[in-house]
């Protein structure tokens, strides 16, 4: 994966402009683009290890969204476990020519908090070459400030309930995020159905 030192040189290139999401821009994406292509990106895993301060709580009470770690990284952690599928669900948008330096800039305001620019290849089922080619992927690194790391699923449950921002409450971004996975593959093992299914468990017995 590209880091945010080969923006220039990926601007310079005459090719399409697409972005990856793996989190909110799922089911709420840029406010306009050609194309909305399901697929997933290899060697990275999906974590609710980011604070969010700026829409789904606040700095008094963050709330949790999800980043992606590289699974090199992982597993280095006392996170790590067999990871079944090793690929990372979401959605790629192509964005026009005429469209790009506006969705740039509203993306940026958009993923302000923790996140930076990187690039990915997207994939999909049945294909060996990647279906889009260096796609822009906004990642919160474990070096941000705003990175906040494992916990028990128990202790996420809790967070993602007690906690609201400017963008609504944490668990509707928990339930949207896991019916837009489910939707997308259905077969898929992900470490965000466990977080989901735990709160479901943690408020049956408040």
């Amino acid at each position: 994966m590209l880091s945010r030192t080969a923006v220039q040189e990926h601007n310079n290139k005459d090719t399409e402009y697409w972005v990856f999401g793996y989190g909110s821009l799922i089911w709420k994406p840029p406010p306009v683009y050609e194309e909305r292509t399901p697929g997933f990106i290899k060697g990275h895993v999906r974590r609710f290890w980011q604070h969010s301060t700026d829409h789904r709580g606040t700095v008094e009470s963050p709330g949790r969204v999800v980043t992606l770690i590289p699974v090199e990284e992982w597993k280095l952690m006392e996170d790590y476990h067999d990871h079944k599928d090793g690929i990372t669900w979401g959605v790629a948008y192509k964005i026009n020519e005429k469209d790009v330096e506006k969705i740039k800039e509203y993306l940026d305001y958009r993923e302000k908090c923790g996140y930076t620019i990187h690039y990915a290849d997207v994939y999909q089922l049945g294909h060996d070459e990647p279906i889009v080619k260096n796609a822009v992927v906004y990642i919160a690194t474990t070096k941000n400030e705003s990175y906040i790391g494992p916990a028990s699923l128990e202790s996420m449950a809790l967070q993602i309930h007690q906690s609201v921002g400017p963008s609504g409450p944490n668990n509707e971004y928990l339930f949207n995020l896991a019916s837009a996975l489910r939707e997308l593959a259905p077969d898929a093992h992900d470490i965000i159905l466990n977080v989901n299914a735990q709160y479901y468990v943690s408020r049956a017995s408040d």
